[in-house]
């Protein structure tokens, strides 16, 4: 009988790679974990996923800790409904599909800070920039396309 090996990357049992066969096996995760910006202010170290309906905490937890090598202290999970929507066009009702949110509270002294993808670059344009000769422009065309107060806020087409 051949002994029968379980990994955390995949939830199925498989035969250990015997000798003599010269094909190559790469074991792939099945699963998916999004990193989530989370809408509430978290703890500094919670982090917030969103995971395959099927994961469990253990499988979470062993995911990071094996494949990323992040110590991990906690896990909590909940799944997020889909709202319904209205009917369309052909009186059909369609709906968002469900999905799963994970909260990962990592080890003791361990933070996270949501990486800052697009950070803001310095506005001072340099004079004599072509950025510089639009911002003057845009700014005379705003003073220009002012409404005369004189008018009492009734528009130029109007003829007063």
């Amino acid at each position: 009988m051949q002994p029968i090996l379980f990994t955390p990357y995949k939830r199925i049992l498989f035969h250990v790679y015997q000798h003599g066969n010269p094909q190559l096996r790469i074991f792939r995760p099945d699963w998916f974990l999004t990193l989530v910006k989370p809408g509430v202010e978290q703890p500094p170290d919670t982090v917030q996923f969103r995971v395959s309906m099927v994961m469990t905490k253990y499988d979470i937890k062993n995911y990071l800790e094996k494949i990323y090598n992040v110590p991990v202290a906690d896990v909590r999970t909940r799944i997020q409904y889909g709202r319904s929507k209205k009917r369309n066009h052909m009186n059909q009702k369609s709906k968002v599909p469900d999905y799963k949110v994970a909260y990962v509270q990592l080890g003791k002294g361990q933070t996270f800070t949501f990486p800052d993808i697009f950070p803001k670059k310095d506005q001072t344009p340099v004079p004599g920039s072509a950025e510089d000769l639009h911002k003057k422009f845009m700014e005379s065309e705003k003073q220009r396309l002012k409404p005369d107060p004189r008018k009492g806020g009734v528009t130029d087409w109007f003829g007063l």
